[in-house]
């Protein structure tokens, strides 16, 4: 039975240990005789029997059927999670792949946009990635690019690099010139905010202030640029996006083979607001966290958990990045491949800024 103050000796630890990886490798219920002959546990299948039986009242294993091997709840999980679990680094393989995607960063939208392919390649789980929410990933350059005579692609980068665009309607014609004017003084008023939270609405707010300070001034094409401006940053200010690759994922383990929960699941990666309020909880950590079945509050259905880390640049986070996969994943290759991905992304974006 478990020893003072409830915890487990070392012979139930051992053996919770060795259950929770077998049933993570085979996705079979776990007896007493195979659990013996896979792992070193110097006792005899009684013992292993009875020791199984406590941790079930213990709710750490169940039984999906009466006569079936015993399987581990979510409470088990969290435990070898958090006190038994012996991790192992990524391969030289799985950093090389990493340090190949990270190490020229032309493009940060097509980087964050492979580093969840990436994850979700090497883990075989979905992989997620969040971009900089506004808030914490200012503008920093502003360009118009003339599409043809009645519309215009406004083009955002922000800080850290990443590029979003708005299609824009005009409301008055434009020569090519008066659009660099506009881009130009809008840029002017970007730099003017260095150091301050150069956000879009507080953009479009400095805009309103400067029409509103002196309309005598504000004649012809300087009047026409600030409505422009005005125009293209009227949207506005939301969270970061959500990049998921490879939920389909879920479908090939057996937990998921029945359709409505599979379903359920599917409909939970589509509903990207509610994976940014899962994954806006790490961003005030500084390391790993692991959500484990309802601890995620990710779908209605059970059985998924959430390996997640923040990632960042100068030191300040700006996203997070995450596997998504059935409570039976790999957590002993899962949690440090989640952890190194988010050092070497940050790496990645500290780099961009340097040069």
């Amino acid at each position: 039975m478990p020893g003072a103050g409830g915890e487990l000796d070392r012979r139930e630890r051992d053996i919770l240990r060795a259950l929770v990886q077998d049933y993570i490798h085979t996705g079979e219920p776990v007896a007493s005789q195979p659990l013996l002959s896979r792992h070193e546990l110097e006792c005899s299948p009684a013992t292993i029997r009875s020791v199984m039986s406590d941790l079930e009242a213990l709710g750490l294993l169940e039984k999906p059927h009466a006569s079936s091997g015993r399987i581990p709840t979510a409470q088990a999980y969290r435990l070898y999670v958090d006190t038994l679990l012996k991790v192992r680094p990524p391969s030289p393989a799985d950093r090389d792949r990493l340090r190949s995607l990270t190490a020229d960063v032309p493009d940060v939208s097509r980087l964050l946009e492979g580093t969840a392919d990436l994850l979700h390649s090497l883990s075989h789980h979905a992989g997620v990635v969040t971009t900089p929410p506004p808030k914490v990933d200012p503008i920093r350059q502003v360009d118009f690019v003339r599409l043809r005579e009645d519309r215009v692609l406004a083009v955002f980068v922000s800080e850290a690099g990443l590029v979003t665009n708005k299609l824009v309607q005009l409301e008055h014609p434009f020569e090519p010139s008066e659009l660099e004017r506009a881009a130009a003084y809008l840029n002017e008023r970007i730099a003017a905010a260095a150091g301050a939270a150069a956000s879009l609405p507080t953009l479009r707010e400095r805009i309103l202030e400067d029409m509103r300070a002196d309309h005598t001034a504000l004649h012809g094409l300087m009047q026409k640029a600030l409505a422009l401006a005005e125009q293209a940053l009227a949207t506005p200010e939301v969270g970061g996006r959500v990049l998921v690759d490879g939920e389909a994922s879920f479908l090939d383990a057996p937990e998921f083979a029945d359709v409505q929960k599979a379903r359920a699941l599917l409909k939970a990666f589509a509903e990207k607001d509610r994976i940014l309020r899962v994954l806006d909880r790490v961003l005030l950590a500084q390391e790993v966290q692991i959500f484990i079945g309802a601890e995620s509050e990710f779908a209605t259905v059970p059985d998924v958990s959430v390996v997640a880390a923040p990632y960042g640049r100068a030191g300040r986070v700006l996203g997070t990045l995450a596997v998504v996969g059935p409570t039976r994943m790999n957590y002993a290759r899962v949690i440090p491949l989640v952890d190194l991905t988010a050092r070497e992304l940050s790496r990645a974006l500290d780099r961009r800024t340097d040069g």
